[in-house]
């Protein structure tokens, strides 16, 4: 699965058009608290594991996208008003996480929602 359109289509929701036809639409607020990337979701690194701290879901410009960028054929690179820009959806991860909850595969969830 690949996507064919991906669009902002709201100041709260993301489109994403896949080559199957089907159509998924992401909150902005799901998207950002289940960010992919080492600071947000956390890291192991030989054998110690990075807990990021518990998220402030009211700093400003937090859940506004400003702006979304393919990265190579896997995977698109979102970017935050806050000025966070290093998580990198995979076209899986996205797929499995649709919130129709169709296709998810094994329960493939995005990162767990840290209070």
């Amino acid at each position: 699965m690949k996507p064919v359109k991906v669009e902002k289509i709201s100041t709260k929701e993301l489109l994403i058009v896949w080559d199957t036809g089907h159509e998924s639409r992401y909150a902005f607020e799901d998207l950002r608290d289940s960010c992919p990337c080492a600071s947000c979701s956390g890291e192991s690194v030989l054998l110690h594991r990075y807990e990021p701290p518990p998220f402030d879901r009211s700093a400003k410009g937090r859940y506004e996208l400003v702006g979304a960028a393919p990265v190579g054929s896997y995977a698109l690179q979102l970017r935050w008003a806050d000025g966070h820009d290093a998580g990198i959806y995979t076209w899986e991860k996205l797929w499995n996480a649709c919130p129709c909850g169709e296709h998810k595969k094994n329960g493939a969830m995005m990162a767990p929602d840290r209070k």
